[in-house]
């Protein structure tokens, strides 16, 4: 599991969202990947921390941009139209650290 959790993590961060962008934005497929990486930036909270990266922190409920009330955020946003893929990509980057969270129990 050492080996996997890694290796689904980035695969959730940067392969799923593409797959998203094709499947649900085909004729602006490879804008809307894009748009999906560029919450990634939400990551830059990480930089508050110490220290700064920790491979077996959880994200979840300890960086700032990772709290419950900044996904109340962001669950908002999809009902926004212009910033509609912001949120799915923010809530999708959640999804994925949440589910590092757990896979890390396993470790």
């Amino acid at each position: 599991m050492e080996i996997l959790r890694p290796i689904l993590h980035y695969s959730f961060h940067f392969l799923v969202p593409g797959l998203i962008a094709f499947v649900f934005y085909q004729r602006q497929w490879k804008k809307a990947w894009l748009l999906l990486i560029s919450t990634m930036l939400v990551d830059l909270d990480h930089l508050f921390a110490n220290p700064i990266f920790d491979p077996n922190r959880c994200s979840i409920q300890f960086h700032f941009l990772h709290t419950y009330w900044a996904m109340i955020i962001y669950f908002l946003m999809v009902f926004v139209a212009k910033l509609r893929i912001f949120g799915i990509g923010l809530l999708f980057h959640m999804l994925t650290d949440a589910l590092d969270c757990w896979l890390r129990q396993f470790s």
